[in-house]
């Protein structure tokens, strides 16, 4: 594997890193939560190989692109990518997602499936799982209590204790990212994929302990035109666990007609 021949361009005043690969249909890869170009560069070359080209983009407080000026939530990152597009001059792309790159790809589906042709959703984040009750439970109590007079400047450290306390190892790794974090998560992205448009294909590793496959198979049932192909042994960052096997699936599902 080589390292990534890295570009870079402004999108929305910032500094942005990408690297592209390959010649043929464009793909755009958005890696995960804490990833990088690095992330995604083996699917890229491969990819290539088999004559498509790719293109890998830090997103915005990963890589060498730049921080978002403000607390971001998983729309502005959409937008984001969209400007990124434009920039290239790439009106139309199969995209792969990864973890925070699939709920990328659940917004750009539903409401720009213009730019979007066909969807690679890797073990994706987006849906709400039943554990963050608790969470939920003491961030809507504090919303409450912290609203009185006098205490509403309480609420941003009270939310910050929360997700330490119940032990968010992303969370506590972010860094300045670390609202955007929170907003990122709290989202439920489920009413978008329900209007996804674009034919979707999702991978999952069944031992997945972070976007576990219960919530693959519920992404399944919910966008409209989805397949669901499940890797046995394999984890969160399956496309990897089992790259020769993705490499296969994904070519075939992106180059032929009704795949």
């Amino acid at each position: 594997m080589s390292d990534a021949p890295r570009q870079h361009t402004t999108v929305q005043n910032l500094s942005t890193s990408y690297a592209v690969i390959g010649d043929g249909p464009d793909v755009l890869a958005l890696h995960g939560w804490g990833g990088s170009i690095a992330s995604f560069w083996p699917v890229a070359e491969g990819l290539a190989a088999r004559g498509l080209r790719v293109y890998v983009l830090d997103l915005p407080g990963f890589g060498e692109t730049a921080l978002p000026p403000t607390v971001w939530g998983v729309p502005e990152y959409a937008r984001f990518v969209l400007d990124f597009l434009d920039e290239l001059g790439l009106q139309r792309v199969h995209l792969l997602g990864h973890s925070f790159g699939g709920r990328i790809g659940l917004i750009l589906g539903a409401d720009h499936p213009d730019r979007i042709d066909k969807m690679v959703l890797a073990d994706s984040a987006g849906v709400k799982p039943p554990d963050n009750a608790a969470r939920d439970a003491i961030v809507k109590a504090g919303k409450s209590i912290f609203k009185l007079p006098g205490l509403n400047r309480l609420y941003e450290p009270l939310r910050r204790k929360t997700y330490e306390a119940l032990g968010s190892t992303d969370y506590l790794d972010a860094g300045p990212l670390q609202e955007t974090f929170v907003r990122v998560i709290e989202q439920d992205l489920l009413p978008y994929a329900a209007r996804v448009s674009r034919p979707t294909l999702l991978i999952w590793g069944d031992q997945d302990q972070d976007t576990p496959l219960e919530q693959g198979r519920l992404l399944e049932k919910t966008i409209p035109d989805a397949g669901l192909v499940v890797y046995p042994g394999a984890g969160h960052f399956s496309y990897l666990d089992r790259l020769a096997d993705y490499l296969r699936v994904v070519t075939h599902f992106l180059t032929h007609e009704g795949a």
